[in-house]
C-alpha cells in the first residue's frame, strides 16, 4: 500500500489541525482496502476539545462538519466508569459536545480520547483482519509487528472496548508503541503529528499484504456477470416477497466467487464470521446457499436465521426479517440483494471484500472470525433495536 500523503498540499493546513484532520481522513478513506462504506473513523484533539467523525459520514468525503466536537475530559471521565449502556454513552457524549449542530459522534469516541495523541486513526484493514481471522492469528500478527504492536482480543466496539483498553494500558508505555491491532476488527494508528499517524498505518497495511502475497495465491478478481438471468431475477423475486419491498441485484460470479462456491464446508464456513463486526448489519451473519432449487434455499436461510435469533435473544429483542442480503449460488457464483441499487452495491463491495479474505484465510488454516453469538450482539445492538422501537 502506498501512501497518498502530499507534503505541497499538506503545507496548507499546517497551521488548521481540524483541516488536516479532513486531509489525512480523506486519504484513508480513498482505499477500500481500508475501509468500507462508512467504517472506521478519525479524530483530532484541539484545546480539551475531541473531534471525532461523526455519525453518517464517510472518511473519503468526511469535511470539518463531519467531526462532531466533544469534551475531551468528560470522554475520559467515562471511560473510568465501572458499567455504562451504549444508548447512556450516546446521551451523555452528545450532552458534552460544544455545538449540538454536528452529529452523534463515533461510538468509538471514549476510546479515542483515552489514546494520548493528537491525532488518532482508525481503520478496518483487509489484510491485517485477515491475518487476524485465523486459528492462529494472533501469534502471527504477534511475530510479524513485535513487542510494538498492542494485540486486543475481540471486545464489542464502544463502551465496553474503551474500558478495556483503559484497563490494560495503565502500565504502557504509549509512546512505545506502533499501534493497536483489535483482533477481528481493525487497526488503531496515532501520533502528534497527522502524516506520521497515516503513515505509520499505511506501514502496517503493507507488511501485512506483503505477508499475503508471499503465502497466498488467489485467482484475479474480474467480475464479469454472466450469470442466468432468468435465475437471477428469480432469486430477486423470491427475497422480494420475503423482505416486502423490490430487489436489486448484482451478479458477484468472478473467478473468486466462484471458487468460494465450490467449497466443500461452504455451509459451514460462511458461519464463521464477517472480515469485521459492522458488516453484518449490512449483510447479515450469512447468505443463503441456493444448490439449484432457489425457493428452498430461501427457506432453508430463513428457518437458519430464525433460529439463530431465537439462541441468542432475549424477550427486549426484536427480530429484523427473514431474507437475506446476499446469496451464494453453487458452482456459479453470488448476488448481492439490496432494496435499491445503492444498498445492493454497498453489499457487493462488502461481500467481494469478505470472499478474498476468507480464501486467503483458508491457506492460512483456515478462517475464523467471530462466533455466531458476537455477531448477534452486533447486529442486534441496543441502538439499532431503538431505532425499531421507535
Amino acid at each position: 500500500m502506498k501512501s497518498l500523503f502530499d507534503d505541497a498540499i499538506a503545507s496548507q493546513y499546517q497551521n488548521d489541525p481540524l483541516a488536516m484532520r479532513v486531509y489525512t481522513s480523506q486519504l484513508l478513506g480513498q482505499s477500500k482496502d481500508l475501509v468500507l462504506h462508512g467504517g472506521g473513523n478519525t479524530s483530532v484533539k484541539i484545546e480539551g476539545t475531541l473531534y471525532v467523525k461523526g455519525s453518517g459520514w464517510n472518511l473519503d468525503t468526511i469535511e470539518k462538519g463531519g467531526f462532531s466536537p466533544v469534551d475531551l475530559n468528560t470522554l475520559i471521565e467515562m471511560a473510568a466508569r465501572e458499567s455504562l449502556s451504549d444508548t447512556q454513552m450516546v446521551k451523555e457524549q452528545r450532552d458534552a459536545m460544544s455545538d449540538q449542530s454536528f452529529p452523534n459522534p463515533s461510538i468509538e469516541a471514549i476510546l479515542h480520547a483515552i489514546i494520548p495523541f493528537t491525532y488518532v486513526d482508525h481503520t478496518h484493514a483487509d489484510a491485517v483482519v485477515t491475518l487476524s481471522n485465523t486459528p492462529h492469528g494472533k501469534a502471527l500478527l504477534q511475530t510479524l509487528y513485535g513487542e510494538n504492536m498492542l494485540l486486543i482480543d475481540y471486545v464489542m466496539p464502544g463502551f465496553e472496548l474503551a474500558k478495556y483498553i483503559h484497563t490494560v494500558t495503565r502500565a504502557i508505555e504509549w509512546e512505545t508503541l506502533e499501534g493497536i491491532i483489535l483482533l477481528n476488527h481493525g487497526v488503531f494508528t496515532f501520533d502528534n503529528d497527522a502524516k506520521v499517524a497515516y503513515e505509520k498505518m499505511i506501514a502496517i497495511v503493507t507488511a501485512a499484504e506483503a505477508y499475503l502475497e508471499k503465502h497466498v495465491t488467489l485467482p484475479c478478481n474480474d467480475c464479469k456477470g454472466n450469470t442466468d438471468p432468468s435465475i437471477v431475477a428469480h432469486l430477486a423475486h423470491e427475497v422480494g416477497e420475503l423482505r416486502g419491498c423490490d430487489i436489486f441485484p448484482i451478479v458477484l460470479d468472478s473467478a473468486r466467487v466462484k471458487l468460494l462456491s465450490i467449497y466443500p464446508n461452504l455451509d459451514t464456513l460462511i458461519k464463521r464470521g464477517e472480515l469485521t463486526p459492522e458488516h453484518v448489519i449490512r449483510i447479515k451473519p450469512f447468505p443463503a446457499i441456493i444448490d439449484g432449487d432457489i425457493t428452498a434455499g430461501i427457506a432453508q436461510f430463513s428457518h437458519d436465521y430464525q433460529n439463530y435469533f431465537n439462541t441468542y435473544s432475549h424477550e427486549n429483542h426484536i427480530c429484523l426479517d427473514l431474507a437475506p442480503r446476499y446469496a451464494i449460488l453453487r458452482g456459479i457464483g453470488a448476488v448481492a440483494l439490496g432494496k435499491d441499487e445503492k444498498e445492493a452495491q454497498i453489499i457487493a463491495d462488502i461481500v467481494c471484500h469478505t470472499i478474498t479474505a476468507i480464501l486467503s484465510a483458508e491457506q492460512l488454516g483456515g478462517w475464523k472470525s467471530l462466533t455466531l453469538e458476537q455477531m448477534f450482539e452486533m447486529e442486534y445492538w441496543e441502538l439499532e433495536q431503538a431505532k425499531l422501537k421507535k
